[in-house]
């Protein structure tokens, strides 16, 4: 008894450790006792120190966050580039929420808990897993409208970054007639900021605009409303209210936000001020005059970037790239600024000057100095990663443009004009060749570089920049005539040697051609000169069917750029200028139907009025069109399928037919398909069919004339027209050999050369499925109590790079003859790769279900890349399988050879997603 007189039992921290002694391990009996204690204990113990943890790290977040002042800001500062290294803090959150659930369940908290996960989860970046969470609390916690509400706020955030903007509209609906019917409503600016999201990423700033002027008058973080009305003002600014988005910059200038952000709003209303007095030269020198007040000092660069912004959009190029030097020079710590920099003056090169070495240069440095988080990041990276095709095409265009012009000009003026293009020419040349002797100079006292002069990557491939080519070439001549010089009648044995000796001796030593005396580095210039302009004098379309073909070559080189801005760098800004520079040059192009068509979707989103422009002229002049039938008829995308599902069955017909030899029934059944369906998008193909077999059955004249007969027809179509080119080719030069065949195709190898016997190679075999690997233990995963569909990370496969990379179609359906689909492929690869590169075809089954046609070996991540944006655009064509019916990925020797099965296969689908 003195032992429990001893204790104070008023003391509140006795008494609950009294009730715990008393209760000992009955606390997870159902009783009202348990529930108030695990109310207490996971209310102000377990959710109060989880969501001051996540808060924490969303301050973190922000902090870290790159914003683009050039751009609508994000409403949110939480979406960075994530890693794959764990984070303690949210392994904390999403402990202590499974703490509630597991041991908590009689708690009122549960739901929070799950609301804890959806948060943790979305900013560890698991945004499929943040999604089910969120939509877990919004369907079982009805009784908990406050809860339900924040939940929704979140998935419109977490759908937003899976780029799911349908669905994240419809939780975005709902919560706004929850939020207007509601009598009570329970943070409804957070519901106007998260709809503010959807809408800057939808395009729909009217809208957006309403948004935050809500959001504004009922939000309660005031630093979030700061923010807010810096994008209230970028959204007056795009919906044409000058007047009020200065009114809103100026309200920020004079608020407490962050100095940089303070800077730039005003920044922009001098811009807005000075465009409405039509006073461009006024604001350049109001920017000048923030440059010598010295609170500035740490934003000197982005002045100088603003000034160079302003010459740049009055086509002042030079005074814009000085003004983006001098930014760049004056970057102390805004690394994201010099970037910005590194960019315009990439994008100048690019476009305006055509440099495009310089232009790769600057597009790295552009990468160098950017974060990853900084919004573009990706369609930038994408850019400088496939600038080579880009400049492919432009030069193309440069090229072509350039004969055209020198063909419709006078033989005088033309004479003249080559002799400067000429003039340039050397010049490039003797710069190549200096560059060359650098490098050579560089690799030779280097211990760790072999690379040879000729590879360096800034020479060129071309005969004439190569200055070891030049020498071979000069080596050749002296064999044959002895030494020469470059002057009228050369052949004459008496003319003197000594010029073209000396000549060649110094390109072979790789000397400069700038430092050679004026003698030697004369003739060097004529001979490079007179080469060059012999080329372009032969290269000259001169005729109607020459022009035609040249136009043809710009056209196809304006729609591919315009292609692969649409589809692969993601910039519908720049694929609108492309397809409507196509549409001004060519305006009669056979490609009509399909530019209005992507004008019409790429329009949709920027601007609504030229959008319906194209979409009516599509409709008006090309009816019958697909492109006008899917816009009138939602159900026609599945007819055409249907359509095609009977086209592809009577395609491989006649392969089937011409696998087994039966020629004369191939030609058969080809003239009467082309017949049924004279337009058909396998047309080129099925006439190829044709040709081979009628190719086991004559000679070479008339089949030669077939294929200029499908080349004539079918011009543009990428998978057989430089098929058929390679052809002729191959027939030009073996044409003796070929013309005394009693028929010009003497075997029937289907995946190879269909000209010599010698050359053909034995089908390939089927290789058979790998044994199944067994699992490896896998590394204790996050513990997250998913509702439905928690998987443990997968250690199966490996991200370890790799020589030996393939490209893959995966065809779900084990049943289906993929012979058809093969040929297609191997047609693919014989126009693109030479037989020793070594690219082939070859299968394998994953399962009962799943058919594999892995193309390789590719010896980079980068080269299989490079394969795939090739083909996938003609995977349509290639494919004689429902277009449902496949799909593609990468993947390393190491991982392929473990896809045993559906189980594997999915698995690695998974990995493939979430890592590539």
């Amino acid at each position: 008894m003195k032992y429990y007189r001893a204790i104070n039992i008023k003391h509140p921290v006795t008494i609950l450790l009294l009730c715990c002694l008393l209760a000992g391990c009955s606390l997870e009996k159902q009783t009202g006792f348990n529930r108030y204690m695990q109310n207490v204990t996971a209310h102000y113990n377990i959710i109060f120190n989880a969501n001051n943890l996540l808060q924490q790290k969303q301050d973190i977040y922000a902090a870290s966050f790159i914003d683009n002042y050039n751009q609508f800001l994000r409403v949110y500062q939480d979406t960075i580039f994530h890693t794959p290294t764990p984070d303690k803090e949210l392994d904390a959150v999403i402990a202590k929420a499974n703490t509630i659930i597991s041991v908590k369940e009689q708690s009122h908290y549960v739901g929070d808990a799950y609301m804890l996960l959806a948060k943790a989860n979305y900013l560890y970046g698991n945004y499929f897993v943040a999604d089910e969470f969120a939509n877990y609390v919004i369907k079982n916690y009805t009784d908990k409208p406050e809860l339900q509400q924040q939940a929704r706020n979140w998935r419109v955030r977490t759908l937003l970054n899976l780029h799911q903007l349908p669905l994240a509209k419809l939780v975005s609906d709902t919560n706004l007639t929850v939020i207007f019917y509601a009598k009570k409503k329970y943070d409804e600016g957070s519901v106007y900021a998260a709809r503010l999201q959807y809408d800057l990423d939808a395009g729909d700033y009217k809208h957006a605009e309403d948004m935050a002027q809500r959001a504004i008058k009922t939000i309660d973080d005031n630093k979030l409303r700061r923010r807010l009305t810096f994008i209230l003002a970028q959204l007056q600014e795009q919906n044409h209210k000058p007047t009020e988005a200065a009114a809103s910059y100026s309200r920020v200038v004079s608020s407490n936000a962050v100095f940089e952000m303070a800077f730039n709003a005003e920044l922009n209303r001098i811009r807005i001020q000075d465009t409405q007095n039509g006073r461009h030269v006024s604001r350049i020198d109001r920017l000048r005059g923030l440059l010598k007040n010295d609170i500035n000092k740490d934003f000197i660069d982005q002045i100088y970037f603003q000034i160079g912004e302003l010459y740049l959009a009055d086509g002042k190029l030079d005074d814009a790239v000085k003004n983006y030097r001098l930014s760049i020079k004056n970057s102390k710590r805004n690394q994201n600024q010099k970037a910005l920099d590194y960019l315009r003056l990439a994008d100048i090169s690019f476009k305006n000057k055509g440099d495009y070495a310089g232009a790769k240069k600057l597009y790295d440095s552009t990468l160098l100095n950017l974060a990853p988080t900084y919004p573009g990041y990706r369609a930038i990276q994408l850019k400088a990663n496939n600038l080579q095709l880009l400049a492919e095409q432009l030069r193309i265009i440069g090229h072509e443009d350039t004969l055209q012009q020198l063909a419709g000009l006078h033989e005088t003026a033309r004479a003249a004009k080559l002799d400067v293009l000429a003039k340039q020419h050397v010049a490039d040349v003797k710069a190549a060749a200096l560059l060359s002797t650098q490098s050579a100079f560089t690799n030779a006292n280097s211990p760790t570089s072999s690379v040879s002069t000729a590879s360096t990557p800034n020479a060129s491939t071309f005969y004439f920049y190569n200055v070891n080519s030049l020498s071979a070439g000069f080596s050749d001549f002296k064999r044959k005539w002895g030494n020469r010089k470059l002057e009228d009648n050369w052949r004459r044995a008496n003319r003197a040697n000594s010029d073209i000796t000396n000549n060649s001796q110094n390109i072979t030593n790789q000397i400069d051609p700038s430092v050679l005396p004026k003698k030697d580095q004369k003739s060097t210039d004529d001979l490079i000169a007179a080469t060059y302009k012999q080329q372009l004098v032969q290269s000259l379309p001169l005729t109607p069917q020459t022009i035609a073909q040249s136009n043809v070559r710009v056209y196809n080189a304006y729609f591919t750029i315009a292609n692969f801005y649409r589809d692969i760098l993601e910039d519908p800004k720049e694929a609108i200028l492309t397809y409507e520079t196509l549409l001004k040059r060519f305006p009669d192009g056979s490609e009509k139907p399909a530019i209005y068509y992507n004008l019409y979707r790429l329009y949709s989103d920027i601007d609504q009025t030229k959008s319906d422009y194209y979409k009516d002229l599509l409709l008006k002049t090309y009816p019958e069109t697909p492109f006008a039938k899917v816009i009138l008829d939602p159900d026609y995308g599945r007819k055409m399928n249907d359509k095609d599902a009977e086209l592809n069955s009577l395609y491989n017909n006649i392969y089937d037919l011409y696998a087994q030899k039966k020629y004369t029934d191939v030609i058969t059944n080809a003239d009467q398909l082309l017949q049924q369906y004279p337009n058909n998008k396998l047309a080129a193909q099925i006439a190829y069919l044709r040709a081979m077999a009628a190719g086991h059955n004559e000679k070479l004249l008339p089949f030669r004339a077939d294929l200029y007969n499908i080349l004539n027809q079918y011009p543009n179509d990428l998978l057989i027209a430089p098929l058929i080119n390679q052809h002729l080719t191959y027939i030009d030069a073996n044409q003796e050999e070929l013309a005394a065949r009693p028929v010009v195709l003497v075997g029937n190898d289907i995946y190879d050369s269909p000209f010599a016997q010698s050359l053909i190679v034995p089908k390939l075999a089927v290789v058979e499925p790998p044994k199944p690997v067994t699992k490896q233990a896998a590394a204790p995963a996050k513990q997250t109590a998913t509702p439905q569909n928690a998987a443990p990370t997968n250690t199966l496969y490996s991200l370890r790079d790799s020589s030996r990379y393939y490209f893959v179609v995966n065809v779900a359906t084990g049943t289906t003859n993929l012979s058809s689909s093969r040929f297609g492929i191997g047609q693919f690869n014989r126009a693109n790769f030479a037989p020793e590169a070594g690219i082939k075809h070859q299968l394998k089954d994953a399962g009962d279900n799943n058919q594999l046609i892995f193309v390789g070996v590719f010896h980079s991540l980068a080269a299989v890349k490079e394969y795939a944006r090739a083909i996938i655009p003609l995977m349509p064509q290639i494919m004689k399988v429902p277009a449902d019916k496949y799909s593609f990925f990468v993947i390393t020797q190491e991982n392929l050879d473990k896809l045993a099965d559906k189980k594997t296969l999915d698995s690695y689908i998974d990995f493939y997603q979430k890592n590539y």
